[in-house]
């Protein structure tokens, strides 16, 4: 819902510093890798209770995420780094409510049920996206990417938030996830009324 809208804010300072990685040699695919690795040491913090840990690693994979944009920017884009990028971002989105359920079997449920919600999310985002590829439709809203990018309730800016309120608040972490799962529920439905809309006619 806040991707798009951060986008002007954000994107300039880490144009200039991925253009800067880039010249040092750096590649989109490394930085998405450690970023990556970032991330799941954030949920093996987190597995362990090591929550304030777990916040500071999360914030780091955020800045690793919007940063092997910008170096492929830099470099040139590649559809194998869109492919990279992505995959990363779930493996890091699901690894995290995974950690909060293995550190307190209370939330085990609620955490389960934030990963389906999800898989549903993340799959009406790719379906869409593969419909409007082969359709020929394009947009720049959350800037220059690999595929087209599908707008909704819930996208990566309230899922860091939410992270970031369940590291600082683990107590609170079931009614945060049943909350959050109940918006990517919402998404999916949103987004399955604007493929309705878009897609009832052959392109």
């Amino acid at each position: 819902m806040f991707d798009a809208k951060l986008r002007p804010l954000i994107d300039p300072p880490l144009n200039r510093l991925g253009a800067w990685l880039a010249g040092k040699g750096a590649t989109a695919n490394v930085v998405t890798a450690v970023g990556l690795a970032i991330g799941l040491s954030g949920a093996v913090a987190i597995a362990f209770s090591h929550y304030t840990l777990g916040l500071v690693l999360i914030a780091l994979n955020r800045l690793t995420d919007g940063l092997d944009g910008a170096v492929a920017r830099a470099n040139g884009p590649s559809d194998l780094g869109g492919y990279f990028d992505i995959v990363a971002d779930f493996a890091f989105y699901v690894s995290i409510p995974l950690a909060f359920g293995i550190a307190d079997p209370a939330h085990t449920i609620p955490a389960l049920i934030l990963v389906a919600a999800f898989v549903l999310t993340g799959t009406s985002f790719l379906a869409y996206a593969a419909i409007a590829a082969k359709r020929g439709e394009e947009t720049a809203a959350h800037g220059s990417k690999s595929f087209f990018y599908s707008t909704g309730l819930a996208e990566g800016t309230e899922t860091i938030l939410f992270f970031i309120a369940m590291t600082l608040f683990p107590a609170w972490f079931a009614v945060l996830a049943y909350v959050f799962a109940a918006l990517c529920v919402l998404t999916v439905v949103q987004r399955s009324l604007l493929a309705q809309a878009q897609f009832t006619n052959r392109a």
